[in-house]
């Protein structure tokens, strides 16, 4: 399955391959995880590795070759061939993918049939030509008959039965480019988070209306399924009751705290036509009786005046008539 070769230049914008990931319009979270792939505008090689790195041809498109079993394909693989696509100006990209025989011999059961993996690698836009059924090992003769420049991987030893590092004789050729590698995903990865929630899987694909055999599972699992549901509905109620009585609680209270404001508003707003309207109903009385107890406190120091005055004249008599007495003792003796 081949194509005509993608241009290897882009104009920026939506959906070209200057934007991370060659997506286009990406995920912010995918903005921030990936930096972009940028297409070397030159032919240069690394020379900074332990083995020879060749020129490329500048006079054709380069012929770059990945390979690979691409089981539930992920963007893993796809920067790995965007890598690839963007190592020279023009480069035309080749992958080989291996058969269902020699995957599951090798390597164990895949998810996806070598059909569909063939399919799927064929939608790819960094990808100019699939090869099928690929060799697990490339071999001289595989790399002449394709007329391949480079081989494309990671450069890290890849062991076989045969072999420390499958790769050893191309780096041997200086034919050997090497990708960067995606940490943090891998089809072994995807595989391990469908075994890890597998009853959760079940639950939703028997809630789409497959069958248990269809599943592949027994009476007592579907049981057990449908248990593990109603028990999961009962604990969403739980929790939806619990957050619709705080939300109703946090609606009354707000409520009551504006009913609250308002009648505070409404007092302090007549709180002066209260006050004017008692002074006009008892403003009269009010000044009578102030004005009573005023000229009380004032007749009040004149009366002490005059009985301080008393006292004085009844305490000086009576000093006068002690000393009549004392000066009539004095005489008589």
């Amino acid at each position: 399955m081949s194509r005509s070769p993608s241009p290897s230049t882009f104009s920026l914008g939506s959906g070209g391959p200057d934007s991370p990931m060659g997506l286009g319009d990406c995920d912010p979270n995918i903005l921030k995880s990936f930096k972009p792939i940028e297409t070397n505008m030159s032919y240069e090689v690394p020379t900074d590795k332990e083995y020879p790195i060749n020129a490329p041809p500048q006079d054709r498109p380069v012929r770059l070759y990945c390979d690979g079993i691409y089981d539930l394909v992920h963007y893993g693989h796809m920067r790995a061939l965007e890598q690839a696509k963007k190592s020279f100006p023009n480069v035309y990209l080749l992958v080989g993918m291996c058969n269902d025989l020699d995957t599951h011999t090798r390597k164990g059961k895949t998810v996806m049939m070598e059909n569909e993996r063939y399919e799927s690698m064929r939608h790819c836009r960094w990808v100019d030509e699939v090869i099928t059924d690929a060799p697990w090992i490339v071999t001289q003769e595989f790399l002449d008959e394709h007329k391949i420049d480079y081989v494309c991987h990671d450069d890290l030893p890849y062991a076989s039965a045969e072999s420390d590092d499958v790769y050893a004789f191309v780096k041997a050729q200086g034919r050997f480019l090497p990708t960067q590698r995606t940490d943090g995903v891998s089809t072994s990865d995807l595989i391990t988070r469908i075994v890890r929630d597998y009853d959760k899987y079940l639950r939703r694909n028997l809630e789409r209306g497959m069958s248990p055999k269809e599943l592949n599972i027994s009476f007592l699992k579907e049981q057990e399924l449908n248990i593990q549901k109603h028990m999961s509905d009962i604990r969403e109620q739980i929790k939806k009751n619990i957050r619709g009585t705080r939300e109703d609680l946090i609606g009354e209270l707000e409520d009551l705290k504006a009913e609250l404001r308002h009648t505070k508003l409404f007092w302090e707003d007549r709180r002066q036509d209260f006050v004017r309207g008692f002074s006009n109903m008892f403003g009269s009385q009010v000044n009578k009786l102030f004005g009573r107890k005023r000229l009380g406190q004032e007749s009040r120091p004149d009366e002490d005046r005059s009985s301080n005055i008393k006292r004085s004249r009844q305490s000086l008599s009576k000093t006068d008539s002690h000393s009549s007495d004392d000066v009539s003792d004095v005489a008589g003796q």
